[in-house]
């Protein structure tokens, strides 16, 4: 049996303002009179009843709705993304041109009369007076009508120039280095016919390759030029003499007519 305090807690807890019993309660309270009258049945109302009804004044602005309008995004008719290619996500390595070794030779420039002749030294070294491509030099002078004690002007040019460093060797600074140095020469005392005897002699003073052998080349800055097969090709390929001396016989009018 509850006690009236206990009773009234749980009524409360369980949100009951006004309760009857259907048995008297021990150890309850007096009952109240006015609660045991019958209570007249409550009429329905429809909920139109209750609102109120539209005042007079201006209508007050619609408030906004709270929902936010929704943005179509337009999307890719496939959901699964193609994968990138390995161009666009990865940068191409740069491919840089390896360096051209510089070139190795060694020439020798000489004067024979009207005649300049820019030879290769085969070995790097000077002519002597009894070396075989000496004397066959001599002997092309002399069956050219020129003088066969040719004139040696300055130190043969070795190419590289330097062993060590940052300066360019390359077959074009060579090829400039060469070049200024017979125009140098030319100014000093110009010449009829520059012969350019070896592969070398043929490359850089006039930018051609060995196809030219035996002909007269026009080079710019430089003039009349001959092409011919180096002194040790001749020694080794002596039939090759044969070709310079019909060569010779056509362009030896143009320094014989010089005084």
């Amino acid at each position: 049996m509850l006690i009236e305090s206990r009773r009234r807690a749980y009524l409360s807890a369980m949100q009951v303002v006004h309760w009857l019993p259907r048995a008297e309660l021990p150890f309850a309270a007096p009952s109240r009179p006015e609660l045991l009258l019958p209570q007249a049945p409550v009429e329905e109302v429809e909920p139109e009843a209750l609102a109120p009804a539209p005042a007079a004044a201006p209508v007050a602005p619609q408030a906004r709705s709270i929902e936010r309008p929704k943005i179509e995004i337009p999307r890719p008719a496939s959901s699964v993304k193609p994968a990138a290619k390995p161009a666009e996500t990865e940068a191409e390595p740069v491919v840089r041109a390896a360096p051209v070794p510089p070139p190795r030779f060694a020439l020798q420039l000489l004067r024979a009369g009207g005649c300049l002749v820019l030879v290769e030294l085969a070995t790097g070294q000077p002519f002597q007076s009894r070396d075989p491509s000496y004397l066959l030099l001599k002997d092309m002078l002399r069956a050219a009508g020129l003088p066969d004690a040719p004139q040696i002007i300055g130190e043969p040019i070795r190419w590289p120039l330097l062993v060590r460093g940052n300066m360019d060797q390359g077959p074009e600074a060579a090829r400039d280095f060469v070049q200024g140095f017979i125009q140098a020469r030319l100014e000093e005392s110009p010449c009829t016919c520059l012969w350019l005897i070896g592969l070398p002699a043929l490359r850089f003073a006039a930018q051609a390759e060995a196809p030219a052998y035996y002909q007269e080349l026009q080079v710019e800055a430089l003039g009349t030029a001959w092409a011919l097969p180096g002194l040790e090709l001749l020694m080794d390929e002596p039939q090759r003499k044969a070709d310079v001396w019909q060569a010779m016989r056509q362009l030896m009018a143009r320094w014989k007519s010089v005084e």
